[in-house]
């Protein structure tokens, strides 16, 4: 991400996304005095609204569709403001880099890193900075079987738009690959796990249970795919945005659609 300019923060900073990046740059944004705007998908839990609203940014709810075609456009017609591209942005997949260089650091005796899919940033700034350092280390990616587009790109060799079904996952997957991931993701993801929903709602309630942390969808994929494996591998948990109405339903044993 290139630093704007004054005048180009003149309208504040806008980026797309509901969840932890959204959140990152509200706070940002208010540290810095300037106006912050969120362009959210229609039907992302409260929770993550009205986090986003607690530190000041003004919340512009769109279609599911429009807010995708956001991203892809880096940017909203009608929504003034620097644009913080919540995936593909250079800045950004540099930034979750440092989380591969704490986990070499950390903990240097495992055979593979799993990571929820979401629009790939994550994913691919941790992969990069692990296989520098550990090439042996194979780097796996879990997204929900409703929304792989991934799983999908790596089985053909090559992008796949697919049959997309929301989910109470909300934060992970999609119906495609954003422009530019997939020449990211091909040189440092090994494998791309679909996780069905109901082993999400297995590791929500494994991890809150065990661990006592709190996940949401998303941020419980990795611990799904990782419970199939059978080597040393290590679950990045990305996310507790979940509304407690649905953490309830989940923890019963509901199903939830």
């Amino acid at each position: 991400m290139r630093a704007a300019s004054t005048r180009e923060l003149a309208d504040g900073v806008v980026t797309a996304s509901a969840g932890n990046m959204a959140q990152g740059v509200a706070w940002a944004a208010r540290e810095a005095g300037v106006p912050a705007r969120v362009i959210c998908p229609e039907g992302a839990p409260r929770t993550k609204i009205e986090r986003v609203e607690a530190l000041g940014a003004e919340v512009v709810p769109v279609t599911h569709e429009e807010w995708w075609q956001a991203m892809v456009d880096r940017g909203r017609e009608g929504v003034p403001g620097f644009f913080v591209h919540p995936v593909a942005d250079e800045a950004v997949m540099d930034g979750n880099g440092t989380i591969g260089l704490e986990l070499t650091e950390d903990a240097p005796e495992f055979d593979a890193v799993v990571v929820p899919w979401g629009g790939g940033g994550l994913t691919t700034g941790i992969a990069s900075a692990v296989k520098q350092l550990r090439p042996e280390v194979r780097v796996v990616t879990a997204e929900p079987e409703t929304a792989a587009p991934l799983a999908a790109a790596l089985a053909a060799g090559e992008p796949r738009e697919i049959e997309f079904q929301a989910s109470w996952v909300d934060g992970a997957g999609g119906r495609a690959l954003l422009p530019g991931m997939w020449e990211h993701a091909r040189e440092v993801v090994d494998e791309a796990v679909a996780v069905p929903l109901a082993e999400v709602e297995e590791a929500v309630r494994l991890l809150a249970s065990r661990a006592h942390v709190v996940a949401e969808g998303a941020g419980a994929l990795a611990l799904a795919a990782a419970l199939r494996r059978k080597d040393r591998c290590i679950c990045i948990v990305s996310g507790g945005n979940i509304d407690p109405p649905v953490l309830a339903r989940v923890l019963a044993g509901e199903r939830v659609p």
